[in-house]
């Protein structure tokens, strides 16, 4: 099925099978929080939201290309610069994807037995460190 992929280049196929992905990890994490692992449901939800916000700013960058090319033009650099926001489509989604991980190896190492913890790098970047396993 690989192969068939690289073969397609109708761009249409590659996005709907990107939001086909991308739905089966939301079903996936929502049955997660609800049922496994409630108490992970702020960094899931969390991941999902930032996610959401960066793809329904690409939309709208979709549907007022125009509208905010124009709007560019009059403003200052420095207002220009927030409504791009196909550039903050790619920053959103990215860290939506990156919380998205940080859920997943949370999870992953919790059903391993391992005892990981969230903790921030200055303050503000979300890690995951581990602690050994737990004896049975």
């Amino acid at each position: 099925i690989f192969q068939v992929y690289l073969k397609v280049k109708e761009p249409v196929f590659h996005q709907v099978m990107y939001g086909m992905l991308v739905f089966t990890l939301v079903v996936r994490s929502i049955y997660i929080v609800t049922w496994v692992y409630p108490w992970l449901r702020g960094l899931g939800y969390t991941s999902l939201g930032v996610f959401l916000l960066g793809f329904l700013l690409w939309n709208i960058d979709n549907i007022f290309c125009d509208s905010l090319r124009n709007f560019r033009k009059k403003v200052p650099p420095i207002i220009a610069v927030t409504t791009q926001f196909h550039a903050w489509w790619h920053i959103l989604t990215g860290l939506g994807s990156y919380l998205h991980i940080l859920f997943s190896l949370y999870t992953r190492t919790l059903y391993l037995r391992y005892r990981p913890k969230v903790k921030f790098l200055f303050g503000i970047w979300p890690v995951i460190l581990f602690e050994p396993l737990r004896k049975q």
